[in-house]
């Protein structure tokens, strides 16, 4: 038998833990048995997107009832492919459960991807599984650190590289909204690096201003009840809140300064992520969607180079976000369907990091 987790796909709040046997295995097939996973707003982002952007279809659940991807580590628990061996751990994509059966294609010494037919209409980034024993970024004793942070770095590595090939859209600051967020933080580390001469304002919630100063990250930070505090000079935005009232103020604050307006996820759930408040000054929000972005770097870049750049940006956050956010080792599902619930109504503390072993 295997758990898993299914949320109503249109009321959130609403869980389960369903139970069901393990189908036997197929040619080909490998079954992971999931070790340990990140509960993030990320995760938040991808059950109220799921049906935009088929978030859902990765790992179906029944009827109205989805699965919630995530990230994390995976051991091999049986195997039916010759090259890949019981035994072996792996990094991926992963259900919200105990078990994951995939179909290895495209096996080499350092990955694979499933090849499961299911999987294969949706973004390939997110098909892909590193092989631990070959992978240049694994680190045996940054394992919690790579599941929280992992997959929102890189995002934030996408849109400061973004950015700079667009030579900033002219701006001389970058306005970020829920600044506490771990892609945020990792955008800001990465801009601070990489786009010094770029200004970095955060503006988050009045509870977090001082986590978030504390993090090093920003030039200023601002609650957001002083968005019309904003400097008035070129400016972009990135968005992580998808909170439609905030980012009409930070518009209509901004004004013609603003020459960027760049919207990336919902932290701030229930406050209009997708609604419409009326015309809207400035620059129309574009989205940014980073498995596009991320197949256009590489193409651009090599693979080899791209991941040279990207590690030397994520080993350098690590050493400066510290014991910027602590780690909360959890176990059983129940404890994941909790942090869901908390990030999903923003009761999360930003400076805890919850992994799960399921």
């Amino acid at each position: 038998m295997s758990q898993t987790v299914q949320f109503q796909r249109h009321d959130l709040s609403q869980s389960r833990i369903v139970d069901a046997a393990l189908p036997q295995l197929g040619e080909g097939e490998v079954r992971l048995k999931i070790e340990s996973f990140s509960v993030t707003a990320n995760n938040v982002t991808y059950a109220i997107a799921g049906d935009a952007f088929g978030y859902w279809n990765f790992f179906p659940g029944e009827g109205d009832w989805g699965v919630v991807p995530m990230w994390g580590h995976a051991v091999v628990e049986a195997s039916n492919h010759p090259d890949i061996a019981v035994g072996e751990r792996v990094y991926g994509y992963l259900p919200m459960g105990q078990h994951l059966d995939v179909l290895p294609v495209g096996v080499s010494a350092g990955g694979f991807s499933d090849g499961a037919a299911h999987r294969q209409p949706m973004s390939p980034i997110y098909n892909q599984y590193t092989r631990l024993a070959a992978d240049p970024e694994h680190d045996p004793a940054k394992e919690a650190e790579r599941m929280i942070f992992g997959p929102l770095f890189k995002t934030g590595f996408l849109i400061e590289s973004f950015m700079r090939r667009e030579d900033w859209f002219g701006a001389e600051a970058v306005v970020i909204t829920s600044a506490s967020s771990k892609t945020a933080l990792s955008l800001a580390s990465v801009a601070r690096h990489r786009s010094p001469e770029v200004k970095r304002i955060g503006l988050t919630s009045a509870g977090n201003v001082e986590f978030v100063k504390a993090s090093g990250f920003y030039d200023e930070v601002l609650a957001y009840d002083r968005v019309t505090d904003l400097p008035q000079g070129p400016t972009v935005s990135v968005d992580f809140a998808g909170n439609a009232g905030l980012l009409h103020a930070i518009h209509t604050a901004l004004g013609d300064h603003l020459k960027y307006s760049c919207t990336v996820g919902a932290t701030h759930v229930g406050a209009g992520f997708g609604q419409n408040n009326g015309p809207i000054p400035g620059p129309t929000p574009t989205l940014f969607f980073a498995p596009d972005h991320a197949v256009a770097a590489i193409k651009e870049l090599g693979p080899k180079a791209f991941g040279e750049a990207v590690a030397e940006s994520w080993v350098r956050f690590l050493a400066e976000a510290g014991g910027a956010v602590a780690v909360s080792w959890q176990d059983g599902l129940a404890a994941a369907q909790q942090a869901f619930a908390a990030i999903h109504g923003g009761k999360a503390d930003p400076a805890v990091g919850i992994v799960i072993r399921p």
